[in-house]
């Protein structure tokens, strides 16, 4: 069965992005994929130090933390659905370390995401929802990855636990989206 994990940027447990990212997994389960959902909230995800260990060496990054299991997951992925907040206008830094260094440790194992499903999910307050969207999405760009359309951006406003429901174009977006991800893998069987 092909699967869709989901991974939430966010340091905050059952938070918007949690919340946004779900939608997108039930979406996609309903269209008959497997799903998971990976947070990073309590988890510790080092930033590259670009050593290039693993790049120019094929061999697995050499920081011992907690995305060892997670890159596993990400590998056996037909699907990757990234949600962050917006932090001070940008990504939080626990998924900016995550796809540094995931696309640095897949590249150098031969371009391994390449082919994938997959695309951002972003929650803002107020403002940094577009260039957020864009930093995510220069993840699958640069990893070759195929990134279907959904009916507008899948970016939804939202800043304490829950407020985010209250955007039903979001939401909607949202799961449309899942579908999409998984319409996508079952079409490129």
């Amino acid at each position: 069965m092909k699967k869709v994990i989901g991974i939430v940027g966010s340091p905050r447990v059952g938070g918007n992005t949690e919340f946004l990212v779900r939608e997108a997994l039930k979406a996609a389960e309903a269209e008959g994929v497997e799903t998971e959902l990976i947070t990073l909230a309590g988890k510790r995800i080092e930033p590259c130090t670009g050593c290039r260990v693993c790049r120019d060496k094929g061999r697995d990054c050499p920081i011992d933390d907690d995305l060892k299991p997670i890159f596993g997951k990400i590998l056996v992925a037909d699907g990757i659905i990234l949600g962050s907040p917006v932090y001070v206008g940008s990504a939080t830094p626990q998924i900016k370390a995550l796809i540094d260094r995931v696309t640095f440790w897949a590249g150098g194992k031969g371009r391994l995401l390449e082919n994938k499903v997959g695309g951002p999910i972003v929650v803002a307050r107020r403002a940094g929802q577009n260039f957020t969207f864009a930093q995510l999405l220069y993840f699958f760009f640069i990893n070759g990855m195929i990134i279907p359309g959904t009916t507008y951006w899948t970016v939804a406003i939202g800043r304490e636990k829950g407020e985010v429901t209250k955007d039903e174009e979001g939401v909607t977006t949202v799961r449309n989206f899942g579908r999409k991800v998984a319409w996508l893998i079952q079409k490129l069987g």
